[in-house]
């Protein structure tokens, strides 16, 4: 799987006016957490990109202010692991631990 790494906050800035185009994920994990290692290569194993979206992952120990930076636009409780979706600026789900699926992500974005 391809990543773009987000570690400045203006890089979030250029994701947010990117998203009115094309839908984009963010996965917020820490590289140090047993469980957030789990949740990302269970969602690489199951998520197969169909439509082509930019996938973007934050490090929430090594890039903190990149990922509270994210809790604070789109409103959401920082949590990690936690997958966001985001399309026209906003988050459209937003999930954490088990409740990540590649296939059910998949899903969602057909739908957009």
């Amino acid at each position: 799987m391809n990543w773009i790494e987000l570690t400045e906050t203006t890089s979030v800035s250029e994701l947010i006016a990117n998203s009115s185009n094309k839908p984009c994920i963010i996965f917020k994990n820490s590289t140090t957490c047993y469980i957030s290692k789990m949740a990302l290569k269970n969602f690489e194993r199951s998520f197969t990109n169909p439509t082509g979206v930019d996938c973007y992952r934050v490090d929430v120990k090594k890039d903190r202010l990149v990922s509270l930076d994210i809790a604070d636009r789109f409103q959401v409780q920082h949590e990690s692991p936690q997958l966001l979706l985001i399309a026209n600026g906003k988050v459209v789900f937003n999930t954490s631990h088990e409740g990540i699926d590649g296939t059910e992500t998949e899903k969602l974005l057909l739908r957009l």
